[in-house]
């Protein structure tokens, strides 16, 4: 990498980090595993926002430290939907999800670039990039535990079709590696995670050689052939389908499982290796 770097130091939980044609916001909460939480979710939405009119004719998203992102905070999850209420439930499932959809709306191109880890939430996010790279070694895939559905799998199937949507949705904690999501349709290009950054980087110098204007309208015609296909209907139903689960005997039973075992011991149990007395 080549190109000065300009700080943006406005933000408490990420970054922004302008780049020659390219201006990167970085998730930047590296020892929670760059967690979703609120306050990280609305300084992105604000950082989104100011790049439509600042900034280079490209965005990048990207996490600081060891992995994009583990999805949704825990902490900050756990404690509402314990004992949601359904109506705010759903309100703030469908507020995240339209946090995500304005990246699909954006002018401007978006590029996701994902190392180490994109779990759970985190997924949505490059899900709804115009491109993805990821580090040919980087962990992609569902949360760790069955405490929801239709939140995440529904907007990755247009990508990678139904099938392995459902293959990834019915396994808890299961993922795949960033070979994997590119043969799957899930990512355009795979590289070491030492070349992830420079890749991005030379491929939105070329995208930046086309107008803004072209490129605006470009994006949104693939776009709206998208969504005359459900793209939009079906991210936008996750938001009651995940609230409905939420106040569901099973997941219920879950939660109260968790909390007497310990969330390690909950992660582990669905960890385990398959057994005889599973299989007779």
């Amino acid at each position: 990498m080549t190109s000065s770097t300009a700080v943006d130091v406005e933000y408490e939980n990420l970054q922004i980090e302008h780049r020659g044609p390219i201006s990167w916001i970085v998730l930047d909460r590296p020892t929670k595993a760059n967690a979703l939480s609120t306050a990280l979710l609305d300084e992105f939405s604000h950082a989104l926002d100011r790049l439509t009119y600042e900034g280079g004719p490209v965005i990048g998203i990207r996490g600081r430290g060891r992995g994009f992102s583990a999805g949704y905070d825990i902490d900050q999850v756990g404690k509402v939907v314990a004992e949601p209420d359904p109506v705010a439930d759903r309100e703030r499932l469908a507020r995240n999800m339209n946090r995500f959809l304005a990246i699909w709306d954006h002018p401007k191109p978006v590029i996701a670039a994902v190392h180490g880890y994109c779990i759970a939430g985190a997924t949505q996010m490059c899900v709804f990039a115009d491109l993805t790279f990821v580090a040919d070694d980087a962990k992609i895939g569902e949360p760790a535990m069955p405490l929801g559905g239709g939140y995440i799998a529904p907007v990755w199937a247009p990508l990678v079709g139904p099938k392995r949507a459902k293959e990834l949705a019915f396994v808890p904690g299961n993922t795949i590696d960033g070979t994997t999501a590119v043969e799957w349709g899930w990512a355009n290009h795979a590289v070491p995670e030492s070349e992830l950054i420079a890749a991005v980087e030379t491929f939105a110098a070329r995208v930046a050689r086309t107008p803004s204007d072209v490129l605006r309208i470009k994006k949104l015609s693939i776009n709206r052939s998208m969504e005359a296909m459900g793209v939009r209907n079906a991210a936008q139903s996750g938001a009651e389908m995940d609230a409905l689960l939420h106040l569901s005997p099973s997941v219920k039973q879950i939660r109260a499982w968790i909390a007497d075992v310990g969330l390690k011991a909950a992660v582990a149990h669905y960890k385990r290796p398959v057994g005889p007395e599973e299989l007779y």
